[in-house]
């Protein structure tokens, strides 16, 4: 894909390098001159220098028939309005805005950014995953992270051996799609027993992943 990032910062430069090892075709925009030579030198990407914000600098960069454009600068004004510019006068088919101040997202949603990215609230949800739900391997994001395709790897002497899935009163936000027992393939319904050794694939709301463990009775291996 031709990705526009704008901000070649540690972020934007990352963030460039990771889409080159994918396959895609990135571009840079950087404000700051020596930046912008260091960066075209390393990554040997095509490299604007300019204000992302400003029409020619987009159009330098060919926006114009770009699939998407990131944009990854410390200042979320400026994250925005190349965004907008991207959808409006380039007509870009994705953007995505890194927003420093977490109190920004819902605005800059309704602001027309597809994909607004708080590293902040990233990391919390992050933490909070790793703390409170460790029986839980999540294996792919879904609908653009808000939710998750997991692994749940039920211990051997569990606690609740034997007790149906009708009994378990999961969340709401929560399906489990399979049961892998000895080898064997289990599609669930509500009279399904969850056994010790049990292996469960489950779509699950981000949100919801706390409760699940919860109602699970999964806990943390020490």
């Amino acid at each position: 894909m031709k990705i526009i990032v704008v901000g070649g910062g540690k972020v934007g430069y990352y963030l460039t390098k990771t889409l080159l090892e994918h396959g895609h075709s990135p571009r840079l925009i950087e404000r700051d001159r020596t930046l912008c030579t260091r960066l075209a030198n390393d990554l040997d990407v095509p490299v604007v220098c300019g204000d992302g914000t400003i029409i020619d600098i987009l159009e330098a960069s060919e926006a114009d028939g770009a699939d998407a454009l990131i944009a990854v600068t410390g200042r979320d004004q400026d994250n925005l309005v190349a965004c907008q510019l991207a959808k409006e006068i380039f007509h870009v088919g994705r953007t995505v805005a890194r927003i420093n101040n977490p109190k920004n997202a819902a605005a800059m949603k309704q602001l027309g950014v597809d994909i607004p990215i708080s590293s902040t609230d990233n990391i919390a949800r992050l933490l909070e995953r790793e703390v409170d739900t460790a029986a839980i391997k999540q294996l792919m994001p879904l609908n653009r992270g808000e939710a998750s395709l997991s692994e749940l790897q039920i211990p051997e002497k569990y606690d609740l051996d034997g007790i149906r899935l009708a009994d378990l009163h999961l969340p709401e936000e929560s399906v489990i799609v399979s049961i892998s027992r000895g080898g064997r393939l289990i599609i669930p319904r509500g009279n399904s027993q969850i056994l010790s050794g049990d292996k469960l694939l489950v779509v699950c709301a981000n949100t919801a992943l706390r409760e699940l463990s919860e109602r699970l009775s999964l806990k943390k291996e020490t």
